[in-house]
C-alpha cells in the first residue's frame, strides 16, 4: 500500500488529474448512480468555496503591506504595458465569447435559473458600490468578492505603515493559507473524478462536447492575444517588427512555462532570456518578478471567459457596457492571480458577482475549470510568463530608441 501511495505521489499533478478524468468517465458510463463517487466532487468544490474568500483577502492585504514602493520607480513603461496587455486580453476574451457563447450543464439546475440582468450600467454601478461597502466580516462569510477586494486593499495600505513583525505575521498567514489551498488542489484528481462522474452519469459523454467548446474559446482567445494583440502593442510602442521578439520569447520562455505551469518557477528562465537580450539587470531583476505578479494576460482571458460562460449558462445576455466593466474587473483580478494556487479559477467568482451570479453557481463553473485545467492552466501560464519577458524587453528597447541605440531584434 505504501508503494502505491509513493508511486501516486511521484506522479505530476497533470498526470493524476488525467487519471481522475479517465476514471470518472469510465465509472460514469459503467456504474452510474453511485452517490458517494459524486460526493468527492461536491467535497472538493465545497473546500474551495470555504477557503477562497479568506485566501483572496489575506493575499491582497499581505501583498500591499509588504510591497516596496521604491522598487517600482523608473518602471512606469513596463507597468503600463503589463496592465494594457492584461486589459486587452480580457477585451479579446469578451469579443470571442460574444461571437461564440458557450453554456454548460450544472449539477444544480435550479441554482442556474432565476437571474435577471441589471437594467443598465447605472444599476450595475450602484449595485457594485453597495456591494463594496458591505461589512467585511459578512463579505467573507457570504463570499462577496467585490467587498473582499476593497477591504483587503484598505487593510493592506494601512498595514504598510506597521512594523516589520506585523508585516511578517501577515506574510506568514498568507503563506499558511496558500499551503492549505495547495493541499486542497492536491486533491483535485479525486474531486475531478467525482465531478466528471456526476456529469457523465447525468448527461453522458455529450457533456465533453460543451467542455470542448469552452476549451476552444479559451485557446482562440489566448492565441489572438499572443500572436495578434501583443505584437500590435509591441509594434506600435517600438515602431519595429515585433515578431522576432515575440517568437523568441515564446520559444525560450513560453514553452518552458507551458510544462512547469508556474510563472514563479519560470522567473529564472525569463531573467536569463533578458540577459541574452542585453537588457539592464537593474531593470529585469525587478520587472520580471513584478510581471510574475501583475502581468496576467492568460488569467484575464480565463476569468473573463468563465464569467461570461456563467452568465450565458444562467440565461443572462450581458450588454456591451457590462462586458467592458467585466474586462476592467478581470484585469485587476488577474493581477492577483499569481499568488493563488489554481489562481485565475479561484478569482472567477469575483467577476461572476458583477452579474449577480451566486457563489454556488460560480464555484460549479470553477469545478469545470479544474476539469479542463490540464490545457487551460498550461496555456495560461505560457502566455503569462512569456509576456513578462516580452514587455520587459519592449520597455527597455523603447528607452533605447529614445537614446538612438540600435535594437538587437
Amino acid at each position: 500500500m505504501k508503494n502505491i501511495i509513493k508511486k501516486w505521489n511521484s506522479l505530476s499533478l497533470i498526470v493524476r488529474i488525467l487519471i481522475g478524468l479517465v476514471l470518472g468517465i469510465i465509472l460514469g458510463l459503467g456504474l452510474p448512480g453511485i452517490s458517494w463517487i459524486g460526493l468527492l466532487g461536491t467535497l472538493f468544490v465545497g473546500a474551495l468555496k470555504a477557503i477562497a474568500p479568506l485566501l483572496v483577502f489575506v493575499l491582497v492585504a499581505s501583498s500591499l503591506a509588504n510591497s516596496k514602493q521604491g522598487n517600482l520607480s523608473g518602471f512606469r513603461t513596463v507597468i503600463i504595458l503589463y496592465l494594457l496587455s492584461t486589459l486587452c486580453a480580457a477585451v479579446v476574451a469578451v469579443l470571442v465569447n460574444f461571437i461564440h457563447p458557450v453554456t454548460i450543464s450544472l449539477a444544480d439546475v435550479n441554482a442556474a435559473t432565476g437571474y435577471n440582468a441589471p437594467g443598465g450600467l447605472t444599476e450595475i454601478v450602484r449595485n457594485l458600490l453597495m456591494g463594496v461597502i458591505s461589512n467585511p466580516i459578512d463579505s467573507l462569510s457570504d463570499a462577496n468578492y467585490i467587498s473582499i477586494l476593497f477591504w483587503a486593499v484598505i487593510f493592506g495600505l494601512l498595514l504598510k505603515r506597521s512594523g516589520d513583525s506585523t508585516k511578517k505575521l501577515l506574510a506568514d498567514l498568507a503563506d499558511g493559507i496558500s499551503a492549505i489551498v495547495r493541499g486542497v488542489i492536491s486533491c483535485a484528481p479525486f474531486g475531478i473524478l467525482g465531478l466528471v462522474y456526476e456529469s457523465v452519469s447525468s448527461s453522458g459523454l455529450e457533456v465533453f462536447t460543451t467542455y470542448g467548446e469552452l476549451v476552444l474559446v479559451l485557446v482562440v482567445s489566448m492565441l489572438l492575444v499572443g500572436f495578434v494583440v501583443n505584437p500590435l502593442i509591441v509594434g506600435i510602442t517600438l515602431r519595429h517588427n515585433p515578431y522576432p521578439l515575440i517568437f523568441r520569447c515564446i520559444r525560450q520562455s513560453g514553452v518552458t512555462a507551458f510544462f512547469t505551469r508556474s510563472s514563479a518557477a519560470n522567473i529564472p528562465v525569463n531573467m536569463e532570456l533578458c540577459k541574452e537580450l542585453g537588457i539592464d539587470e537593474e531593470m529585469y531583476s525587478v520587472s520580471i518578478p513584478l510581471g510574475a505578479t501583475i502581468n496576467m494576460d492568460g488569467a484575464a482571458a480565463v476569468i473573463t471567459t468563465f464569467a461570461m460562460t456563467a452568465a450565458f449558462t444562467t440565461g443572462l445576455r450581458p450588454t456591451l457596457p457590462m462586458a467592458i466593466l467585466l474586462s476592467v474587473i478581470a484585469t485587476f483580478s488577474a493581477c492577483g492571480a499569481s499568488g493563488v494556487a489554481g489562481g485565475s479559477l479561484l478569482l472567477v467568482p469575483l467577476a461572476c458577482s458583477l452579474f449577480g451570479i451566486s457563489n454556488d453557481v460560480a464555484m460549479q463553473i470553477v469545478g469545470v475549470g479544474f476539469i479542463i485545467s490540464v490545457i487551460q492552466d498550461s496555456l495560461e501560464t505560457a502566455l503569462n510568463s512569456s509576456c513578462d519577458a516580452i514587455f520587459t524587453a519592449t520597455a527597455e528597447f523603447y528607452a533605447w530608441k529614445k537614446q538612438g541605440r540600435k535594437l538587437p531584434i
